[in-house]
């Protein structure tokens, strides 16, 4: 007897994977990724690596969580007993992230209150690093920070009020609300950045296509790599939301709208964004290039000088920007901690309730790391360890697994044919048997070698002034990851969970 919650509405759930996969990454990432790699040219690899890694990849995972019936750990045990580990490694890596993600959210609400005074003033570098993080050496932790503490408790009240009232009660309801609220807002500033004089001349540079870089293999693992990381895929998130779907769901038609949806927004970030950096170079005389930025640098330092030249209406533009920040990063947050709740709801037997204060209450506990004023350099470091050697390599573990060790695909190719209209053919096996594990494969290894060779970087700058003790700190998070999850994994399931039928098992009889 099915005694799983469920979404409310077929829209409920595609609202909230749209919600989990639109997140500050969009925003904040992919303009960049996409200006550095071809400007429109590097379409061609984004939409190739969309049908061929990201798209078969979600339809992979919708169709485990739809035919096991469990949160990742539950679902990877269904599998195979000796594969839970994977289901736990992307339960922590989920962890890791949500600790350090509710943290930029709240950055993102101080930012919303101080657009109304326009506050970071002329120097919005030295602003954000000394006067709001106040931020300490690399490697020192430092006191809380007040201004960041205040707002990330506010992010966890929330998020956790929201996981408390359940699947549809509660995630559905926030992703109805949010996600729709999220678009009208960056429609607004979308339409105002493109009216802004120099919105032209940054468009120009975003779209304008480079085809010789179409040749470089680096360019093709940007792409792979910007699908892999914008799409919630390979670290529990997509198992744990499908497997509250009704048992006949269309999980192709889900899938092929869900990663449509979020390249949709992500091309609507590009626009807005370059329109603005157009207008900021217009402003200060300068070719658009000297003015692309990407991550964290683009949102809290680069986007107030920008809204410090607006002709009209600063303040509420502003608050907008940031307003949409903390909405993608909400919906975002709610479905990384969704994955551990359903694992210890799954895994130990215990009541949502419960889970919901042990695992959030431990997340919330563990982000005050990042609150206080080493909090940033953390942060960095964190952010760069567990989505480049936990979520790539993840991933790669997840497609071997299933497609070459275990050799599922024909098995779910034919699940997903059976309630889906758009049926799986050659495609999506070779995409997911071939193409996927190559391309994962050669990115892997390039970052092996580049962070074996030398000290890291991100997309925020080069880190080699950092102490080989914040490095190390990097290493040993995305490791540990790795270690506690076979840990947990050889923990004996209550009630015999695991041994639970499968949905195709229980239509048979």
């Amino acid at each position: 007897m099915e005694n799983r919650s469920q979404w409310g509405t077929r829209a409920g759930f595609i609202l909230a994977a749209v919600g989990s996969a639109i997140g500050l990454g969009n925003i904040w990432r992919f303009p960049s990724v996409a200006y550095e790699n071809g400007g429109g040219a590097f379409f061609i690899p984004y939409l190739f690596a969309l049908l061929t890694a990201g798209i078969p990849i979600l339809i992979m995972e919708f169709t485990m969580g739809h035919k096991y019936r469990g949160s990742a750990p539950l679902t990877f045990s269904r599998l195979h007993k000796k594969t839970e580990f994977i289901g736990w490694w992307g339960v922590l890596v989920a962890f890791v992230i949500s600790t350090y993600y509710s943290v930029i959210i709240a950055w993102a609400i101080s930012y919303s209150v101080f657009s109304f005074k326009l506050s970071w003033g002329s120097n919005t570098e030295g602003f954000l690093i000394g006067d709001y993080l106040k931020t300490a050496d690399p490697g020192v932790m430092g006191g809380l920070v007040p201004g960041v503490l205040i707002p990330l408790i506010i992010v966890w009240v929330v998020a956790l009020g929201i996981l408390f009232r359940g699947v549809k009660k509660g995630i559905e309801i926030a992703n109805r609300i949010m996600i729709p609220t999220l678009i009208v807002v960056f429609l607004i500033i979308v339409i105002r950045a493109v009216t802004l004089p120099g919105a032209m001349e940054g468009l120009d540079a975003f779209f304008k296509p480079d085809f010789s870089k179409i040749a470089n293999p680096d360019v093709w693992v940007a792409a792979y790599g910007q699908i892999f990381f914008s799409l919630s895929i390979a670290f529990a998130i997509m198992i744990t939301y499908s497997s509250y779907l009704p048992k006949k769901s269309d999980i192709t038609n889900n899938a092929f709208i869900t990663g449509f949806g979020n390249s949709g927004f992500e091309l609507l970030a590009g626009i807005g964004v370059f329109s603005v950096l157009g207008f900021m170079a217009a402003q200060q005389g300068v070719p658009v290039n000297e003015v692309v930025s990407g991550g964290v640098g683009l949102a809290f330092i680069v986007f107030p000088a920008i809204i410090n030249e607006f002709p009209a209406l600063n303040e509420l533009f502003g608050f907008l920007f940031f307003a949409s920040l903390v909405l993608a990063g909400m919906t975002s947050l709610i479905s990384i901690c969704e994955t551990y709740i359903a694992g210890l709801v799954d895994k130990f037997k215990i009541s949502r309730t419960k889970a919901v204060i042990f695992g959030g209450g431990f997340a919330a506990i563990v982000s005050l790391l990042f609150a206080t004023r080493g909090g940033l350099n953390f942060l960095d470091v964190t952010d760069y360890f567990i989505n480049q050697f936990g979520v790539a390599v993840l991933g790669l573990v997840e497609v071997v697994v299933v497609a070459w060790l275990f050799r599922k695909l024909k098995e779910y190719q034919k699940h997903a044919n059976e309630v889906s209209d758009i049926r799986l053919g050659s495609w999506w096996t070779i995409s997911l048997g071939i193409v996927t594990p190559v391309v994962l494969g050669y990115m892997i290894f390039g970052l092996f070698k580049q962070n074996l060779t030398k000290a890291f970087a991100t997309e925020n700058g080069n880190y080699e002034g950092y102490p080989d003790s914040l490095i190390s700190l990097g290493w040993t998070i995305a490791g540990l990851a790795l270690v506690f999850a076979i840990v947990i994994s050889l923990v004996k399931w209550r009630k015999s969970t695991e041994q639970s039928e499968s949905i195709d098992k229980r239509e048979a009889k």
